[in-house]
Order: C-alpha cells, then sequence, then structure tokens
C-alpha cells in the first residue's frame, strides 16, 4: 500500500491518526497518516506509539509459554497450584479451572470485571484477590467467552512463578529479547515517546473528539490490555511468533467459537481459515484508540494496523482487506449484514427471555410482527460506565442475527447458541 492510499483511506473513514507496518518476506514497510491528538494537531508518525489494548492478552500468553517451556508450569496445571487462594464465586470453578481454560477463554469466569485503582507493585495480586466475588457468564469449559479476568489471572500466576511485576515480565521475556525499544505497560514509561490520544463519536458522521482520559488507570488489570507500541514492535513480536517452534502450540485450534469474528481460539490467538489458508492475529480496542494484528504464516505476511478511533472495524476492513488480496489473494469475509434474500428464522419464541452474564443482564423480547428485540442492561459496577442499549434482530441464518449499532455504524452479531447461550459480539451469557 502506498502512502497516498493510506492518506486516502484514513481521510475517508474519519480518522484522526493511524500508523500501518507490513511485513512481508524480509521486507517492512511502515506509514502513518493524520494526527495523534485533534487538540494538539502532533503529526503521527512511523514511530507514534499507540494502545495496542486487547492484543497484550497474546503477549501475557507469550510469557505464560515461556514458563511452560522452563518447566515452571503446564497448560493443564490447575490455577490453585500456582495460586492456593484463587477464589471466584463459583468454589467449585475456582478448584477446577486449569491454566488452558484461562488462555482459551472458556473458563466462564465473568470476563469484564475491572476495579481497583491500585497504581503499587502489588495491583495485579489486590485485583485477582477482589475477583473473589465474580461470578459465571457460562459454566468452566462449555463454551468460550472473553474474558478479560482470565487474563489478568495469568499476569498474576506469571508474577508469582517468576518473582517480577507482570511489567517486569514483558520487559524479560519480549521487550528485551527482542529489542524493543518502543514497548512499554506503564503511562510514566509511555509519555517518554510520541504518543497517540483516544478519540470518541456518538455516530458514524460525528466528528471525533478527544476522550476525556488516556487510559482508564488500572493498573492491576494490565495482563489484558496494558501495553502500548509502534506498529513496527508489533510486527516484529508477530514474526516472533512465525520463527519460534516453541510458539507454535499456540496457534493450534483449542476451541470453536460461535459467531464470525473468530473461528476458533487457539492459546489466546484468534484462529481463522480463510480461503483455505490459515490466518491468526487478534484486535484490541482501548478508550477511543483501536489496534489490529493479522498473521498469513504460508505467505510470510505480517500486517499491525493502530488508529486513535473507537469507529474502527470499517477503516481496519478497508485497510486489511486491500492488503491481503494483494499480497497473499486472500479475500476477507464479508462483514456481518443483513443477507440479500430475507432469511426466516422459524419460531423466534425459542430465543426469547432473559440471559445473564456477570455485569449484565439480556433481554430478548417478540414484537408484535415477530421480529425479535434485544436489550442489553449493564448491573453491579459496570452499570454506572455502560448505558443501556437496544437493537433490533435481523435473522441471516437459523440461530445467527445481526443488530444495526448506530453509534459506530455497523451491523453487530448475535448468536444463540442451543438454545441455551447468546453471544453479543464475543461475550456469551447464559439463559436463565
Amino acid at each position: 500500500m502506498e502512502q497516498a492510499r493510506f492518506d486516502e483511506l484514513v481521510r475517508e473513514h474519519q480518522v484522526p491518526g493511524a500508523t500501518l507496518a507490513v511485513l512481508a518476506g524480509d521486507d517492512l514497510r511502515t506509514l502513518a497518516s493524520g494526527v495523534l491528538n485533534l487538540g494538539t494537531g502532533v503529526a503521527a508518525t512511523p514511530d507514534s506509539m499507540f494502545q495496542i489494548a486487547s492484543i497484550t492478552k497474546v503477549y501475557t500468553a507469550t510469557v505464560f509459554m515461556r514458563l511452560v517451556e522452563q518447566g515452571l508450569v503446564g497448560l493443564d496445571t490447575r490455577v490453585r497450584e500456582v495460586l492456593p487462594d484463587f477464589a471466584v464465586a463459583d468454589p467449585e470453578v475456582a478448584r477446577q479451572v486449569r491454566m488452558r481454560h484461562l488462555l482459551t477463554h472458556t473458563s466462564g469466569i465473568g470476563g469484564d470485571f475491572f476495579r481497583g485503582d491500585w497504581r503499587g507493585d502489588d495491583c495485579v495480586e489486590r485485583y485477582v484477590a477482589s475477583c473473589a466475588e465474580v461470578g459465571q457468564d457460562v459454566p468452566l469449559g462449555v463454551t468460550p467467552s472473553y474474558s478479560n479476568t482470565g487474563f489478568c489471572v495469568l499476569g498474576r500466576v506469571i508474577e508469582v512463578l517468576t518473582g517480577l511485576t507482570w511489567d517486569q515480565a514483558i520487559g524479560k521475556y519480549i521487550r528485551e529479547p527482542l529489542g524493543l525499544a518502543h514497548t512499554w505497560t506503564l503511562p510514566e514509561e509511555v509519555i517518554r515517546f510520541r504518543v497517540s490520544m483516544g478519540h470518541l463519536t456518538t455516530s458514524p458522521t460525528d466528528t471525533p473528539v478527544v476522550a476525556p482520559l488516556w487510559e482508564f488507570p488500572l493498573r492491576g488489570t494490565g495482563p489484558c490490555g496494558a501495553i502500548s507500541a509502534t506498529a513496527a514492535d508489533v510486527v516484529a513480536f508477530a514474526r516472533m511468533h512465525l520463527s519460534d517452534p516453541a510458539l507454535a502450540v499456540m496457534r493450534q485450534p483449542q476451541a470453536a467459537s460461535p459467531g464470525p469474528f473468530v473461528g476458533h481460539w487457539g492459546l489466546s490467538w484468534m484462529l481463522w481459515d480463510w480461503d483455505g489458508r490459515e490466518v491468526f492475529g487478534h484486535s484490541g480496542d482501548n478508550y477511543g484508540q483501536s489496534a489490529h494484528l493479522l498473521v498469513v504464516p504460508d505467505a510470510g505476511v505480517v500486517i499491525a494496523l493502530m488508529a486513535n478511533i473507537d469507529r474502527f472495524a470499517p477503516f481496519q476492513r478497508a485497510v486489511c482487506g486491500e492488503l491481503l488480496a494483494s499480497l497473499c489473494a486472500i479475500t476477507m469475509p464479508p462483514a456481518p449484514a443483513p443477507p440479500a434474500e430475507p432469511f426466516t428464522a422459524g419460531d423466534p419464541r425459542r430465543f426469547t427471555g432473559r440471559y445473564e452474564r456477570f455485569g449484565a443482564q439480556i433481554d430478548v423480547t417478540r414484537r408484535g410482527d415477530g421480529t425479535l428485540h434485544l436489550t442489553q442492561t449493564r448491573t453491579g459496577d459496570m452499570a454506572e460506565d455502560f448505558p443501556p442499549f437496544e437493537v433490533d434482530l435481523v435473522p441471516v441464518a437459523d440461530g445467527k442475527f445481526v443488530g444495526w449499532l448506530d453509534s459506530v455504524g455497523r451491523w453487530s452479531p448475535v448468536t444463540f447458541v442451543d438454545d441455551r447461550f447468546v453471544y453479543v459480539g464475543l461475550r456469551a451469557a447464559a439463559k436463565i
């Protein structure tokens, strides 16, 4: 992709600023466009750092796998073998949950538990201790449900096994061996560099505004999303996964994922089969910043794209779609959308009812015309930070629907599984 085309896509999708790094074989190309902050007008450059948010989970998993290599822990080690006092609301889950469950989002432990503004080196330890009240989204080991909480627990496992803080472990096992000068976890480290600020929108046509905070001040949840990096550093990290045989197990399918966002979960990696080709990667979003990492192993292609906007998906699909087509002859699957011909879902009453996951209540009701309507309401600590949202559901296949999210201007998938669970995106809730 040439600079002029990248600039064009940034303008077309109203992205304040973005950076891109593409590795094809041994050739690395980096591009930047726009500004890091609409309030200051500082230009985005290839050495600008963005929050990579949930891509951090793969870094945490990679450190964990280094400890597996050293014989300090196993994939099927129970969490309590390392953290004897580990507790969640379901005591049987606390006793039985294994490291593999955490790495594959199959623990069922409530995935969106964000608490504690602790800043000290004991912050991850304190966060994990506070998980004693966290309930289940779904039963242990039954079906994947995206869990930030699980990766924070893995971060504490890393701390206990290494004697380091999670932040120090990222340095020892990833930043230093790879020579990544622009990969850091703490704001006081990141601020030394050229850093992006997040931007928020309320509709697809609104002008983005600078977010009121750079990040949520929750150092204790760092293992699930606190890394900031340049696009080139993210490519270097992914390149290690192509060249190191010891890490190849992380790309082996572990759990099938309902819905269109992920084909299977590996050990933290999202896995897809596109045009019969293996593709793996991860994405991340955090308070007006977004990032996406894609790897096509048989072509030796790595794509890292970052932008300081919350409505990232259309821009990401445009950039990555062109690159995959030109470099790998791969066509990305179409974005979720209603079918060209209306699909009859059968009796919709089997999907109606109340579903619950930790921190959220989802009600699916049937309108007079037979269409389904979904309302998600946050509960507990999350209620103040996330207003309810409602969508009308349009059927696309048996058990699969899409709902229009006006705030970000795209269709979002809603998937019902076995008349027991509903997935809103990657998160599952159980029918009660």
